[in-house]
């Protein structure tokens, strides 16, 4: 059930060549952006960590880790003129299927309840609300919370994201 990206657009691992697009995209995107460190220690450390592109310009990423048998997606980002596209959802099965081939039994991820979008997307791909992590983002008016989400990997066993 993997979406499709068309002919020109491609999916890739990202390097360190890439921060500088995935920074300008970051920093468009959220009021408390993460910074390049992050994104460096990311790929330092060996997360699986994606971007998509068309003719070297990215325009969507994501970035999950994977220890012993539980995936934790840490961010999925697409450029704003790329969004309602697919391609959120691209890079969410992408890495659910490197989460399936390490053999993850659980992927877990945050996200800011008033992020409609991206809850829709994971309730619409089998995740559930399994708890509530009080003032987890920083915001404007103080702090936000997040849900915390999570997919149980073996209940999906033959189906391919």
């Amino acid at each position: 059930m993997s979406a499709v990206l068309e002919p020109g657009i491609s999916l890739r691992p990202m390097t360190i060549d890439d921060l500088d697009q995935v920074i300008a995209i970051e920093t468009a995107t959220y009021d408390f952006p993460w910074t390049r460190g992050i994104f460096h220690d990311c790929l330092q450390v060996g997360y699986c960590c994606w971007v998509i592109e068309t003719a070297g310009d990215i325009f969507a990423y994501g970035v999950m880790s994977v220890a012993a048998d539980e995936a934790h997606i840490l961010t999925i980002v697409v450029s704003e003129d790329a969004r309602r596209q697919g391609f959120g959802k691209s890079i969410l099965e992408h890495l659910l299927n490197i989460a399936q081939q390490r053999n993850a039994s659980v992927v877990l991820l945050e996200v800011r309840p008033s992020n409609t979008a991206a809850v829709n997307l994971y309730y619409q791909t089998g995740f559930s609300e399994i708890g509530i992590r009080k003032d987890y983002y920083p915001d404007h008016g103080g702090r936000e919370d997040a849900l915390v989400m999570g997919l149980d990997i073996d209940y999906y066993s033959g189906r391919k994201f």
